[in-house]
């Protein structure tokens, strides 16, 4: 019983974790469609890559929160 509270912040994790991948994946949708449209706002486009690199970093930070240490 003591691990419940631990296996529900993993869970809590995992669906922060999907969902930040998919914000990812949807902005990179999103830039590569400003892309296609031929003219592209620059401003736009270095909110939207900043923001890509924003939510990298967040899903970098929950996978090490969700992967354990391994000590060799």
């Amino acid at each position: 019983m003591t691990n419940s509270p631990q296996m529900a912040r993993m869970d809590i994790l995992r669906v922060k974790l999907a969902t930040k991948r998919q914000e990812h994946r949807d902005l990179d949708e999103a830039i590569h469609a400003l892309h296609e449209r031929g003219h592209v706002d620059a401003l736009t486009l270095q909110r939207l890559k900043r923001q890509k690199l924003c939510l990298k970093d967040e899903i970098r930070r929950l996978e090490d929160e969700i992967t354990p240490d391994i000590i060799a």
